[in-house]
């Protein structure tokens, strides 16, 4: 009987989203200064507040680990810094490289997030713009921009991968064959590089799309 009324009156039993956070996120206390708790108690959202400042502090890490890319490979910019815009998208009609068609604009599909489609990860992507000529006979030349997922680790031997070697950056095939494991260019002016059990080699991304002008 004691137990009807004490759930009748609301208290006890399972409550929705009581518990522990599901998740893997984790818990941190710690003490500060009284002048620096009372500036986030100035704070209307404080755990808003304090979680914002560490991630613009780990943003900042981040920028400064891309610095040596940007020495080697060119400029390099954070998907997420990127706008995200639409545009009309024509897939019901027939394009051909040969005489004109006329075009109805009712035919437009939709509108597609352009950074979307070039990048659906962008939380972990990056927009670099190329320096050099080593992977021409890819689809990348010099002064193009590529789009380079960090996520993906894995490249097969046909993906175009944004490499650690030794200190510097590079732009290649990563190629196992007999055992052995090269980084290959995709210009025949350029020497493939044997990948040694001494090296310090880690791959840093795969490159997903890449953007140029169309080339006379």
């Amino acid at each position: 009987m004691k137990e009807e009324n004490f759930k009748k009156n609301g208290r006890g039993g399972r409550r929705e989203g009581a518990g522990r956070p599901k998740g893997n996120r984790r818990l941190f206390s710690f003490r500060i200064e009284e002048r620096l708790a009372d500036f986030i108690d100035s704070h209307e959202n404080r755990t808003k507040f304090i979680h914002n400042c560490i991630e613009n502090a780990f943003s900042r890490q981040e920028e400064d680990n891309i610095f040596p890319l940007q020495q080697t490979l060119g400029d390099i910019y954070s998907a997420m810094n990127v706008r995200s815009f639409t545009l009309p998208m024509f897939d019901n009609a027939s394009f051909v490289a040969g005489f004109p068609l006329t075009l109805d604009t009712d035919e437009q599909a939709q509108n597609i997030d352009i950074l979307r489609m070039l990048c659906p990860n962008p939380e972990a992507s990056y927009l670099i713009k190329v320096k050099g000529d080593s992977m021409i006979d890819a689809g990348i030349s010099d002064g193009d921009i590529i789009i380079v997922d960090k996520s993906n680790r894995n490249p097969t031997e046909h993906e175009v991968a944004v490499c650690e070697y030794n200190g510097e950056y590079t732009i290649k095939h990563v190629v196992q064959n007999e055992g052995k494991m090269w980084l290959v260019p995709a210009n025949p002016q350029y020497p493939r590089i044997e990948i040694l059990e001494k090296d310090d080699f880690s791959v840093w991304g795969v490159v997903t799309y890449t953007i140029h002008k169309p080339r006379s």
